[in-house]
C-alpha cells in the first residue's frame, strides 16, 4: 500500500468523478481497490476538504461500525460537506451491524416505525434487545416506538442505553430531549438537545427547538 500522501490525490479524482456521472457502485469498485478503510479513516482526518469529503463518503459505503467513531468525529469536521456526508455515512453504519438476522429485524422494526405501527415495531425492537442488546440502534428504534406509544419515562431509558453503546448517536440525545420536553422539563430538554447538537450540529431542527427552551427559561428567571 502506497503511503497516504501518494494515495490521497487519486481519492479526490475518483471523488470527482462520482460527483460527475452518480456512479455509487464504480465509485466504491475504483475506492475499494485502491485504498482500505483504515487508509480511508487516515484520510478522513489528515486529508485536504475534496480528500475528507471522499474518504467519508467511502466509508458510509463501505464500512462497517468499526467506522462509527472515525464518522462521529466528522460530524464536526470544518467542512459542512464533509459533515452532511458524514451524517449519511454515519446513519448507514449504525444499521450495518450484528449478523444477518440482527440486521433485518433492525430493518423491519425501522420500517414498522416509519409506517406508524408502534405496537409491532416495539414488539419487534424488544425482541432484538433482548438477543442483541449491544446493538444500540436497536434501543433507540425501540425508545422511537415508546415514544410513539406516549411512553415518554421508557422512552428516556432506552434512549440512554442507546447512548450508552453508542456516544455518536445524536439522534437517540435528540429523542431524549423531546421526551423531556413532552414532559415538562425544559431544562432536561435543552440539556439533551445541546448534547445532540454538540455531537452533530447540523441538526437545525433540534437547533431551532434549544433556542426556543433557552428563551423560554430565560423568561421564567
Amino acid at each position: 500500500m502506497a503511503n497516504d500522501a501518494v494515495r490521497s490525490p487519486v481519492l479526490g479524482e475518483l471523488y470527482q468523478q462520482y460527483l460527475v456521472d452518480q456512479d455509487t457502485a464504480a465509485f466504491v469498485h475504483r475506492t475499494r481497490g485502491r485504498y482500505t478503510v483504515a487508509t480511508l479513516a487516515r484520510l478522513a482526518a489528515i486529508g485536504d476538504r475534496l480528500v475528507r469529503r471522499a474518504a467519508i463518503l467511502a466509508l458510509g459505503f463501505m464500512a462497517d461500525y468499526e467506522s462509527n467513531s472515525t464518522l462521529g468525529r466528522a460530524l464536526n469536521d470544518p467542512d459542512r460537506g464533509v459533515r452532511l456526508l458524514a451524517e449519511n455515512g454515519i446513519r448507514a453504519l449504525w444499521c450495518r451491524v450484528g449478523d444477518t438476522n440482527h440486521r433485518q429485524r433492525l430493518a423491519r422494526a425501522t420500517s414498522l416505525n416509519n409506517s406508524q405501527q408502534a405496537i409491532a415495531a416495539l414488539r419487534e425492537a424488544t425482541s432484538l434487545t433482548h438477543d442483541a442488546p449491544w446493538l444500540a440502534e436497536g434501543w433507540n428504534q425501540r425508545a422511537i416506538a415508546h415514544f410513539a406509544l406516549n411512553r415518554y419515562s421508557e422512552s428516556i431509558r432506552d434512549c440512554r442505553q442507546a447512548l450508552e453503546i453508542n456516544p455518536y448517536h445524536f439522534a437517540a440525545a435528540a429523542g431524549m430531549g423531546r421526551c423531556y420536553l413532552r414532559l415538562g422539563d425544559l431544562p432536561a430538554a435543552l440539556e439533551c438537545f445541546r448534547r445532540a447538537l454538540g455531537l452533530n450540529p447540523e441538526l437545525e431542527e433540534v437547533r431551532a427547538q434549544a433556542q426556543q427552551l433557552e428563551r423560554a427559561l430565560k423568561r421564567k428567571k
